[in-house]
């Protein structure tokens, strides 16, 4: 038995002009494939833990950088 917004999204579409139906399939069907997409990446969380092992950084590099974060700090 469908559900109540089933129901009303079955309705909606009978009322919609054949020539709009093709339209009308593209948005759903990337309306869905970005729902389920985001459900997907939800559940999946990445770590960045260990990205930087073994990484050699130059302390002129952290200078740098902060002189061109942060100008104000360097006067």
């Amino acid at each position: 038995m469908p559900s109540i917004y089933k129901e009303r999204l079955l309705k909606e579409i009978e009322g919609i002009p054949e020539e709009k139906v093709s339209k009308l399939y593209k948005i759903i069907h990337i309306l869905r494939a970005e729902l389920m997409q985001t459900s997907e990446k939800s559940q999946v969380r990445g770590s960045l833990k260990g990205i930087w092992k073994g990484s050699q950084i130059d302390e002129s590099l952290f200078v740098e950088a902060k002189k061109s974060l942060f100008p104000y700090q360097a006067r």
